[in-house]
C-alpha cells in the first residue's frame, strides 16, 4: 500500500489527540445545555435515499446540483451521503406517526458535500443541529435563536454576530422571485455565470452570492422584504422585538436568505471575524416542507463543529490542556508486584478511579518517568518489601510527599481525592 493510501481522502480528516479533547468537551457541554431545553438526541443514518434530499432541499439548490455525494448501490437504489441533517430528521418524523409531530431533537455527526476543499470548507464536516417541530410562531423561533446563542456562549465563543431576516410565507415566494427578476434584469449580463443560471431557476440565491460584483449589484436593488406581504414583515418585527426583550444582540440583515428551499419565515446566521472570508459559524431558520404525503413545519439550526474549534483555537484555547490524565499510576518491582498491581489497577477502575501501569517490564526509573509524563497526580509504588508487609507507597506528585499505607487507607485516600 502506498503512503498516499494511508492518508484520509482530500477534504476529510482524522480527528485525534490533542484536538479530540476539545471536541469531546464541546459535545459534553452541548448535551447538558440541550437537556435544559428539553431536547433529546436522535441519530439518523449517514446514507439516505436521494429522494429524501431532493424533496426536502429543492432540486435547484447548489447542495443538490453540485455538492451531493450520490451513488447507486448494488440493488440499484439511488442513495446519497447526507449533506445536511434536517431532511433525515423529517424523514424519521414522517415515519414515526402522530406522536412525533411535536418532536424536539438534536443530532451530532458528520455531513458530506463534494465541494472543492478550502479554508472553512470540508468534504466531510461535522454539525450539531436542533429541530423543534410545530406551527409558525415568533416565540418558538426566538427560543431556538436563544438556544443557539446559549450554546456558543457556553463553549466560550466571544464576539459572534447574530444576523436575522425572513424568507416570508410560502405565498410570498413567487412575488419575491418576480420582484427580484424585475430588479436584476437590467444587470443580468454583469452577473457571474452561476447567478445568470440562478436568474431563472432561483433568483433568491443571487442575493446570497459571494461574488463581489454580484454583491454590489444586489446592494443597489430593493430589499427582499419589500416584495413580501405585510404579514411576513410583521412576523419578522415580532421576532426582533422578542430578541430585544431577551437581551440577545441581533442585527437585521436584508440580504440574508440562506441556501435551502425549505425555509419560510425567520432565517438567521451567526458569523465570526476569526474565520476569515468563510465567516459563517452556524445558521438556522423556520421551514415548511413536504415529504411523502405529509407537510411538516418546524424551526432549527446547525452549527459547524470544525468552525467552532477553529474560533476557539484562534482565541488561544490549547486542546492539550483539556486532556484528563490517569488519576493513579502503579509502579511495580518484581513479577509478584506486577501481578498484584494488575489486580489493584482493575479494582481501582471498577471503583471509577482511572489507573495505568507499565506492562512491558521496564525499570522502576522508566515507570516513574512514564507516570510523570502522563501527568498523574498520584503514584502507587510496590516492591518486595511492600509485598511482604502488605502495604503500598503512595506518592503525591504535586506535593512531593510519600506515605506508606495499608489497602483500606490507600483506597480511602484515593477515593477521597477523585
Amino acid at each position: 500500500m502506498s503512503s498516499g493510501a494511508l492518508q484520509p481522502i482530500r477534504g476529510m480528516s482524522d480527528i485525534t489527540a490533542p484536538e479530540i479533547f476539545l471536541w469531546q468537551q464541546l459535545e459534553s457541554t452541548a448535551r447538558k445545555v440541550l437537556s435544559a431545553y428539553g431536547i433529546t438526541e436522535l441519530r439518523t443514518p449517514i446514507v439516505e435515499q436521494t429522494a429524501v434530499f431532493l424533496r426536502s432541499l429543492g432540486d435547484t439548490t447548489d447542495v443538490v446540483q453540485k455538492e451531493m455525494y450520490r451513488f447507486e448501490d448494488r440493488g440499484g437504489r439511488d442513495l446519497a451521503l447526507r449533506p445536511e441533517g434536517t431532511a433525515g430528521i423529517i424523514r424519521h418524523i414522517a415515519g414515526a406517526g402522530q406522536e412525533a409531530q411535536d418532536a424536539r431533537v438534536y443530532y451530532i455527526g458528520p455531513m458530506f458535500r463534494a465541494e472543492r476543499p478550502a479554508a472553512g470548507r470540508r468534504r466531510q464536516f461535522h454539525q450539531l443541529g436542533v429541530e423543534a417541530m410545530g406551527a409558525a410562531s415568533p416565540a418558538a423561533d426566538v427560543e431556538m435563536i436563544a438556544l443557539q446563542a446559549h450554546l456558543l456562549e457556553s463553549w466560550g465563543i466571544r464576539n459572534f454576530v447574530m444576523q436575522v431576516n425572513t424568507r416570508g410565507v410560502g405565498e410570498d415566494h413567487a412575488a419575491v422571485a418576480e420582484g427580484l427578476r424585475d430588479a436584476l434584469k437590467p444587470h443580468l449580463s454583469e452577473l457571474c455565470e452561476d447567478c445568470q443560471r440562478r436568474f431563472e431557476e432561483n433568483p433568491l440565491r443571487i442575493v446570497d452570492c459571494k461574488n463581489p460584483q454580484c454583491r454590489e449589484i444586489v446592494s443597489g436593488i430593493p430589499a427582499v422584504t419589500s416584495f413580501m406581504s405585510q404579514e411576513s414583515r410583521d412576523y419578522l418585527d415580532e421576532v426582533l422585538q422578542l430578541l430585544q426583550h431577551l437581551e440577545i444582540p441581533a442585527v437585521a440583515n436584508p440580504t440574508l436568505v440562506r441556501g435551502l428551499d425549505y425555509y419560510a419565515h425567520t432565517v438567521w446566521e451567526v458569523t465570526h471575524s476569526g474565520l476569515g472570508a468563510q465567516d459563517a459559524l452556524s445558521g438556522g431558520g423556520r421551514y415548511a416542507l413536504k415529504l411523502g404525503r405529509g407537510a411538516y413545519e418546524g424551526v432549527g439550526f446547525a452549527i459547524g463543529i470544525e468552525r467552532i474549534v477553529a474560533v476557539l483555537m484562534g482565541q488561544g484555547i490549547d486542546p492539550a490542556t483539556l486532556a484528563q490524565p490517569p488519576r493513579v499510576w502503579l509502579v511495580a518491582q518484581g513479577e509478584a508486584a506486577v501481578l498484584e498491581n494488575m489486580i489493584l489497577m482493575q479494582s481501582l477502575r471498577l471503583r471509577g478511579i482511572s489507573a495505568m501501569m507499565d506492562l512491558r517490564g521496564r525499570s522502576m526509573k522508566a515507570q516513574l518517568r512514564a507516570a510523570n509524563k502522563a501527568g498523574c497526580p498520584f503514584v502507587v509504588i510496590r516492591g518486595d518489601q511492600e509485598m511482604e508487609q502488605g502495604t503500598f507507597q503512595l506518592k503525591d506528585m504535586q506535593e512531593g510527599s510519600q506515605t506508606e499505607l495499608a489497602m483500606p487507607e490507600l483506597l480511602e485516600r484515593l477515593l477521597a481525592r477523585t
